[in-house]
């Protein structure tokens, strides 16, 4: 999309600064200038001058071929999640939650067509990659994920199953925009999601929605458990009941002290 596009206010270099940062990952953590130049379409000219101004900053270290980021990045999050409720009042819950049921628990965001975990509980590694606050997800293959996506406005839902790239990232994944349309109508009437090995082989999750002082979708709790030792009917006989309850302890602390940050997710 071309600046003017986007308006007079906006300014393409702060664009170009943050695709910079957003190059690393936790799978390469450390990239050098082509790196860089690659994943951003960047010239190498304009890539190294962005690399050599977060480095002035703070915010990108280099040994003089490799580039990588700082721990100081971290202030940039920081500064939002630090002005959130959702997070501080749902941890002590998904604590207990997790004590009780003897699996993760998590809770996370919509953020366009993914999800983001802004609070985790782990009991035990599950999963191929780590998962901590920050990570993020495809909602259309996560129980949280087609939570927040059942309780778009019909509007937005339309548009994000015309947009949506859904891969099958296992052989259980749901990949046709109609069959995701009936299961989001079918969780918006249900309540819950349970997605059963569609993320990853052997992980089953179900999760159910967080609302807000106003009653509209802020986020999603879930609890997540290897196939081995949880099955389909288990989990929802001996997860969804106390998950449910969760839930509902965390909406009634975020009445108690409002919720204008965790209402700006939805």
């Amino acid at each position: 999309m071309k600046v003017n596009e986007r308006g007079e206010h906006f300014v393409q270099s702060l664009e170009r600064g943050l695709l910079v940062i957003r190059a690393f990952s936790e799978e390469e953590p450390e990239l050098t200038l082509s790196d860089v130049a690659r994943r951003t379409g960047l010239t190498r000219a304009a890539a190294r001058r962005f690399l050599l101004t977060l480095c002035d900053l703070g915010y990108v270290r280099s040994d003089g071929k490799r580039f990588a980021l700082t721990p100081r990045v971290l202030e940039l999050g920081y500064a939002f999640l630090s002005s959130l409720s959702l997070p501080e009042i749902a941890e002590p819950h998904l604590e207990r939650l997790a004590a009780e049921v003897r699996e993760s628990s998590s809770v996370s965001v919509l953020d366009g067509d993914e999800i983001v975990y802004v609070g985790r509980v782990p009991t035990s590694r599950i999963m191929r990659v780590s998962i901590n606050v920050g990570t993020r997800f495809p909602a259309y293959a996560t129980s949280m994920g087609r939570v927040l996506l059942a309780s778009l406005p019909p509007a937005d839902l339309d548009a994000y199953l015309e947009r949506a790239d859904l891969r099958a990232l296992t052989a259980r994944t749901i990949t046709d925009a109609a069959a995701l349309r009936a299961e989001l109508d079918r969780i918006r009437t249900q309540g819950w999601a349970l997605v059963d090995q569609e993320l990853e082989e052997g992980l089953r999750s179900v999760a159910v929605p967080v609302r807000g002082r106003e009653g509209g979708v802020v986020a999603a709790v879930n609890v997540s458990a290897h196939a081995s030792r949880a099955t389909p009917e288990a989990v929802r006989k001996t997860l969804l009941p106390p998950l449910l309850a969760t839930a509902a302890r965390i909406e009634s602390d975020l009445k108690d002290v409002g919720t204008p940050q965790a209402r700006a997710y939805h």
